[in-house]
């Protein structure tokens, strides 16, 4: 390669002279033009420095903003206006790499004690900000901690690009700000990767550093566990952080917060609160759609972003219907950024060279520089305090003889002789002297006098103390020690990021394994509707397998649950729920919830309203069916009509009708039973009808059934049941009697309970026998009900209430109550 110079004949302007070419090896000039510019690369731009932990951009923008007057008590300024203050008076490298590492620095979800308050649109993980001249920006509280005795000599000033201004070399740092909040940046040939840490955490063991120098990595990690992330999340896997601490390179994996919530009655989902460092939203929504496309991810209805300003980050992922939650869980930490990889690369400048650190040295390289501030800054105020010293000295010499200083001052001819003079004749340096002349004649009187020995007394005490200091290096260390507990106190916060060892993962099964690992098994399962109207599951292989001998008695037997229906039938097995409105509804157990058999408790089971999401408040559940069963449900309605429907005739719909009600009519009971069982009404009259359910032909869905039993004027049915010939043996019948007149709820009544047996079978179509004898005052049953004893009543809330003993006869008064009774059912077999 050569370059050639030009240069113009003086004697033919216009005429170029012979040209002077110079010979250059193209490697040397590419080595030596590479090298300049990655040590500039690297120097200037990329590496933060290992004192403040600051890259060149960043220490120009806070200390630019000091210089500003941009403190946290004033207000905000536009963006864009530190932008070209920084760009004009210290980095000459572009507004857009000074914005973007000013809003960094003011991003909460980037940094762990962010250095800039910002006001506007400053950005999110999945979106950029506003532009610089929308947002407004002053120093947070924490970089006054980073910049704080910049006036006091605790650090070298270089000049700027131009030679014009000077800017710190390093910042004072009043916290080891590279640990804190990280760093990340690319140069030419080498990277820097750090996590933030907790604040409180870092200055423990800085602070247990200065006391111990000698202290190992594992006594400064008893304070340092590992990274504390702004976003908070889970740090599975120990091994790697250790790893980066001691050798200074090293990675862990994060996982999101995520638990598994009821999204709806019906419905099970994931709630995430929390993501991975540096991971947003939307990025975590189009990788779950991508995988779902893909078939990678199965399990997976729908995805939500629920995150708002107020309550946070809150992402719901709907699970489908018989999918395991925690199953599906782990699918999406293997193939979506819920789980994440982060690698610790701790590079940073050390004397102006890049070094790879591991926490000791890094704890090292910052207790060092904090000690030189500290020793820097009290020798500049021991300095100061001696020059105030040595003037208020020349002063008080001044005050006790002002009349021959003032005879002095007016003999002169000019300044430079009063001032030769005051020396000569006081003995005084040229310095105070020169005060003296400069001194206002108010400072001439007793109170000045007094004022200056008091602050002469309180400079000595100073300057004494100040020396002590510096002559004792365990004292400055001691003060360092005491400066970072004070900015941990002010500043620190809780840990975000719990810390855990691996857990196990599904990641290594087949396609057809983990398939068989996400799906709920299909196991023999009990369903439990509650007089409450809750229902729940009990898994039988489940209480195969538990040990009842654990469980005391008193756990075995919920005393605060009366049971409206049964079903046998499996998790996966779709079965339906009978209605009021003589709907049959179809939905499958499986997300139910999952009792103990050990200690079954409806009560902590879901609204089944809910569960199948019924719009009409006015409809109820009133039996729970088995879609499988050749066996015939039997329903009564209010209006005495009967009907029993053979399964089979099913409509292929989620919900269908499976009696034709008439206008105002609703169904009472439903029940599940054969040709033997025994069909029983009991009316509001008291009259109880009893007859073979083989006299009731099954018919069609659309049909609307025959006769039952016999109403007279103005009564109603109010319960319907079909017990079988074994269960009609044993059964009882509890009724409770009350006035029409009374507000419901507020009288209790008498009940009464007697043996079904004592009971006469009568013909369809007929009036029944009476079930109880009303007592003065009483004309209406308000609560039946017929079945295996004993029977378990309950308040409307659904507390225990107390029945008589059974052995009544048939046709008896009943025994007056104490409370309101609600409903009355089976007790859990």
């Amino acid at each position: 390669m050569s370059r050639s110079d030009s240069t113009t004949s003086p004697d033919a302007p216009g005429v170029p002279s012979v040209e002077r070419i110079e010979e250059v090896d193209v490697s040397t000039e590419m080595e030596g033009s590479f090298l300049e510019y990655a040590y500039s690369v690297i120097y200037s731009r990329a590496l933060p420095d290992a004192r403040d932990g600051l890259k060149p951009v960043q220490r120009r923008i806070l200390y630019q903003m000091s210089e500003m007057g941009l403190r946290p008590d004033r207000g905000h300024v536009k963006s864009a206006r530190v932008v070209g203050e920084v760009m004009g008076k210290l980095h000459p490298h572009g507004d857009t790499a000074i914005y973007d590492a000013l809003v960094r620095m003011a991003q909460a979800f980037t940094l762990r004690v962010p250095l800039i308050d910002g006001h506007g649109n400053f950005g999110s993980l999945d979106d950029g900000p506003a532009a610089p001249r929308y947002t407004e920006a002053r120093l947070a509280a924490s970089a006054l901690a980073m910049t704080e005795n910049l006036d006091e000599d605790v650090v070298n000033f270089v000049p700027n690009y131009d030679n014009q201004l000077t800017q710190p070399d390093v910042l004072p740092a009043a916290y080891p700000n590279l640990l804190v909040n990280g760093a990340s940046g690319i140069a030419v040939g080498m990277a820097t990767n750090m996590a933030p840490h907790n604040l409180i955490e870092v200055v423990g063991a800085a602070r247990h550093l200065l006391a111990n120098p000698e202290a190992s990595l594992d006594e400064l990690m008893e304070f340092v566990p590992g990274p504390d992330l702004p976003t908070g999340g889970t740090i599975v896997g120990l091994a790697g952080i250790k790893d980066a601490y001691a050798t200074g390179r090293g990675s862990f994996k994060t996982r999101a917060k995520v638990s598994v919530e009821a999204i709806t009655a019906r419905k099970t989902g994931l709630v995430v609160t929390e993501l991975p460092y540096l991971v947003g939203p939307e990025k975590v929504i189009e990788k779950i759609k991508d995988g779902v496309t893909s078939k990678k991810l199965s399990g997976i209805s729908d995805v939500t972003d629920l995150t708002d300003r107020t309550k946070g980050l809150r992402l719901v992922i709907g699970i489908k219907t018989g999918f395991s939650p925690e199953a599906v869980l782990e699918q999406l930490y293997r193939f979506t950024p819920l789980e994440d990889s982060f690698n610790i690369n701790a590079v940073a400048l050390v004397n102006g060279g890049p070094q790879t650190l591991g926490l000791r040295e890094l704890l090292q390289v910052y207790v060092g520089h904090r000690i030189e501030v500290v020793t820097r800054r009290s020798a500049w105020r021991l300095a100061r305090r001696k020059e105030r010293l040595h003037l208020v000295e020349g002063l008080l010499v001044a005050i006790l003889d002002i009349d021959e200083v003032i005879q002095v001052i007016r003999t002169s001819d000019d300044t430079a002789q009063a001032r030769a003079r005051l020396i000569d004749v006081f003995d005084l340096s040229q310095v105070q002297a020169e005060y003296i002349l400069d001194l206002q004649l108010r400072r001439l009187t007793k109170f000045s006098r007094i004022e200056l020995e008091a602050e002469r007394d309180k400079l000595l005490a100073e300057i004494a103390a100040l020396e002590e200091l510096l002559a004792s290096t365990q004292a400055i260390r001691t003060l360092v020690s005491d400066e970072l507990a004070a900015v941990a106190e002010r500043f620190g916060t809780p840990r975000r990021t719990l810390l855990t060892e691996a857990r196990p993962s599904i990641a290594g099964a087949s396609a057809k394994r983990t398939a068989a690992v996400l799906e709920v098994q299909d196991a023999p399962t009990r369903i439990y509707l509650s007089a409450t109207g809750r229902i729940a599951r009990v898994d039988r292989q489940a209480s195969q397998d538990a040990q009842p001998e654990r469980i005391t008695p008193p756990q075995r037997r919920s005393k605060h649950d009366a049971v409206l229906s049964v079903l046998e039938t499996t998790s996966r097995t779709e079965i339906g729920a009978i209605t009021s409105l003589g709907r049959l509804i179809r939905f499958s157990p499986v997300d139910l919830p999952v009792m103990p058999a050990a200690s079954i408790q409806l009560g902590a089971g879901v609204r089944i309203a809910d569960y199948l999401a019924l719009s009409n408040r006015q409809e109820k559940i009133l039996a729970l069916v088995s879609l499988e069963s050749e066996r015939a449900i039997a329903l009564g309605t209010r209006e005495g009509i009967v009907k029993r429907v053979t399964p089979g005739d099913w409509a292929n719909r989620p919900d269908f009708e499976v009696i034709g009600l008439k206008p105002k009519d609703e169904v009472i009971g439903a029940v599940q039973g054969s040709d033997d069982d025994e069909l029983v009404f009991v009316a509001s009259d008291s009259q109880l009808l009893r007859l073979p359910a083989a006299s009731v032909r099954p018919q069609g869905r659309a049909a609307g059934g025959m006769a039952g039993i016999k109403l007279s004027a103005g009564a109603q049915v109010i319960y319907f049941t079909s017990l079988s010939p074994d269960a009609a043996a044993q059964a009882i019948v509890a009724t409770i009697a009350t006035g029409s007149q009374t507000l419901p709820g507020t009288d209790p009544g008498s009940a009464k309970v007697s043996d079904f047996v004592e009971y006469p079978a009568k013909g369809r179509g007929t009036g029944g026998v009476r079930a109880h004898r009303f007592l003065k005052g009483e004309d209406t049953l308000a609560i039946a009900w017929v079945g295996p004893a004993p029977a378990r009543a309950v308040g409307p809330e659904g507390s225990p209430r107390s029945l008589p003993d059974s052995g009544s006869r048939r046709d008896a008064s009943g025994t007056l109550l104490e409370a309101v009774v609600g409903r009355i059912g089976a007790q859990i077999a």
